[in-house]
């Protein structure tokens, strides 16, 4: 199996060398790594991954044409979690198979969360930029998290992770998925309802969803008008799923308290507006991104991939 070839063009894989001895001690053909230092064009995509059989993709769109172009690629092993980046219908009409991982990163995202609501209530976030930056003694300590109405909005394997990591501080916990998990809920005391409720009585509300026709702009200018002017809204899952527009508006008019976001419409962002409002919290797309995350995902990615080579 010497000939055949591995491209990753993950970018926070192709730099981690820890990983990249994991892939070429494991793997058997030729590694080929995005040495950009960034995200490749759709040109760039094309050239690394048109010598490739496999594949290690992060974030790249990989769309029909992307695989019509490359015809030798069998397999796609995703690094992360996330896989609305990727045309699956395409790929089966094409016979490339599609593996990833699930949940290997809850725990990275669900820390980043906790960090975010607490920074945010307890006004550590602004308290510290204004001493920082301005030197301004703003003595305002906010509010607990604990015994607070707490909205999760997806309830996979990082809604799951974030209601546990909210045991400690006696939330109540509002629910809403598009599956039924019932048995689940009970057994964590949450209450399932609809997003307007959750909208109209969460003190926090966190996004977990897939980004899909049906979750794009779900937090728009009209959600954010049911909130409580003191709610605190966080996206850690997929950049789209807030409108940057309403929330910078709700944001700048102090309709709601403040919000999180790890994640953009278009990466990276250049609002910068958005950006400098000083109750938003903006950081480069981290939350799976802790160095255990990172670990647990690579590592995924390629034992993913060996045991379907080994199938194939």
């Amino acid at each position: 199996m010497s000939d055949i070839t591995l491209g990753i063009t993950a970018v926070a894989f192709s730099r981690d060398n820890e990983l990249v001895q994991y892939a070429k001690k494991h793997y058997p053909g030729k590694v080929i790594l995005n040495e950009k230092g960034r995200r490749l064009t759709p040109k760039e995509l094309r050239e690394l991954l048109g010598k490739c059989n496999h594949a290690i993709v992060g974030l790249d769109p990989v769309d029909g044409e992307l695989i019509k172009d490359c015809p030798n690629l069998k397999i796609i092993s995703k690094y992360g979690v996330g896989l609305d980046n990727i045309d699956f219908a395409a790929c089966e009409e094409n016979a490339v198979l599609v593996t990833y991982p699930k949940g290997v990163n809850k725990r990275s995202v669900s820390e980043e969360f906790l960090g975010c609501t607490l920074s945010l209530l307890r006004n550590l976030y602004i308290t510290s930029n204004r001493l920082k930056y301005n030197n301004e003694w703003f003595v305002d300590g906010g509010v607990q998290l604990t015994g607070k109405t707490v909205g999760v909005i997806g309830v996979g394997y990082a809604g799951k992770d974030v209601i546990e990591l909210l045991r400690p501080f006696d939330c109540r916990i509002l629910v809403n998925d598009i599956v039924d998990q019932h048995s689940y809920y009970e057994s964590v005391g949450a209450q399932s309802v609809s997003k307007e409720y959750i909208y109209e009585h969460a003190d926090v509300i966190t996004l977990h969803t897939p980004r899909t026709k049906d979750t794009v702009g779900m937090i728009d200018a009209s959600a954010l008008s049911k909130m409580k002017r003191t709610a605190i809204v966080i996206n850690i899952a997929r950049g789209g799923l807030v409108d940057e527009e309403a929330l910078k508006v709700s944001l700048l008019e102090g309709r709601i308290g403040g919000a999180a976001l790890d994640v953009y419409q278009s990466e990276p962002p250049s609002d910068r507006t958005l950006l400098e409002i000083p109750n938003l919290m903006c950081m480069p797309h981290i939350g799976g991104n802790a160095r255990e995350a990172v670990l647990a995902m690579g590592h995924a990615a390629i034992d993913n991939l060996l045991r379907e080579i080994n199938e194939y």
